[in-house]
């Protein structure tokens, strides 16, 4: 019976990716930076991390994760040297108080950088236009969270987070009648922010230690910019893990190979799915690979990682079509 469950809920997931017939847009969303996958290993699998716990990472995954972590610190940090030249930093801590039993608290921050950029407005002159100051656009986000396990096989979590987007400054008209006063003009800076929530379950079936999970990521009202309205990126996900390993009993000492597939329902685009693949050996190396179906410039994904004594090093590599490639890397400690 559980072996059918299993086949039904594979052959649902991907019978319901299969109705996408392009990777249209669909609308309109903002602060896209919550939907970049800054985390190395993360990435390396091409996202599918909503049923591997992650420590304090599963925060940025699905936060029911978190619950599942044995230690009682853990601290990931990241760099991500994105496209564009935008950078991404990310931090996660969590403290596990009572060995699980009170649930494990975290938090997170995740910073951008966009560089600087050359501000312009329209003049009175052959060009139509003047250069201003440079301004230097950046975001960030703040999180609390919270995982519990409510039996030895099913968790649950959630995140309340601020996020906030800084997006410089520029000259406005003041009085549009009144154009040759000196007061005409005025610089105004623009910021929008905005409150957001990420649940999440996950529950281990027993069986060959193939794992379910579900997730909603930033759950939010509409927002409001100058005159615009616009939504957070909102996205679903189901997601399923199992160690490949269990299926050949003789080969599973000192080795697993996890095999994690999502199916992600996001609000500006068809559903898709990422599919990852992280074998490791020794519980120290890891070699991991993932691929991202109906994707503009990207599918493949590469990554490495290694860690002992509560210390690991992750690394990332993404081909991104005609764009740079994309390098990150993830330092994580516990104990």
């Amino acid at each position: 019976m559980k072996l059918k469950i299993f086949a039904l809920s594979l052959i649902l997931m991907f019978t319901s990716i299969g109705q996408a017939e392009d990777f249209s847009k669909l609308a309109q969303t903002g602060f896209q930076f919550l939907s970049v996958v800054s985390d190395a290993r993360g990435a390396a699998v091409a996202g599918a991390m909503t049923t591997l716990p992650y420590g304090s990472g599963s925060l940025f995954f699905n936060p029911a994760g978190m619950a599942l972590m044995e230690e009682k610190i853990d601290i990931i940090a990241s760099k991500n040297s994105w496209i564009a030249g935008i950078n991404h930093a990310t931090l996660s801590a969590a403290i596990n108080p009572a060995n699980n039993r009170y649930g494990v608290f975290g938090i997170t921050a995740q910073s951008v950088n966009y560089g600087d950029i050359q501000g312009t407005m329209v003049w009175g002159n052959d060009q139509g236009w003047v250069e201003t100051n440079k301004f230097s656009p950046s975001s960030l986000s703040l999180g609390v969270g919270y995982a519990v396990n409510l039996s030895d096989r099913f968790a649950i979590g959630s995140q309340i987070k601020y996020a906030t987007q800084q997006l410089g400054g520029g000259v406005v008209e003041v009085h549009p009648s009144r154009q040759n006063e000196e007061d005409s003009l005025s610089v105004q800076k623009f910021q929008t922010e905005a409150i957001a929530f990420d649940f999440g379950t996950l529950f281990n079936t027993g069986f060959k230690d193939i794992t379910f999970g579900m997730s909603v990521r930033n759950f939010s009202n509409e927002i409001s910019y100058i005159t615009e309205n616009f939504q957070l990126p909102l996205t679903f996900t189901m997601g399923l893990s199992m160690d490949m390993m269990e299926w050949v009993p003789q080969m599973a000492d000192g080795h697993s190979l996890m095999l994690s597939v999502d199916a992600v329902h996001p609000r500006s685009y068809p559903e898709y799915l990422n599919i990852g693949l992280e074998y490791k050996l020794l519980d120290m190396l890891y070699l991991r690979y993932g691929y991202l179906t109906d994707r503009d410039e990207r599918n493949s994904t590469f990554g490495f990682g290694v860690s002992k004594f509560g210390l690991g090093v992750d690394y990332a590599y993404i081909p991104f079509g005609v764009f740079d490639d994309v390098n990150m890397i993830t330092v994580r400690f516990n104990y």
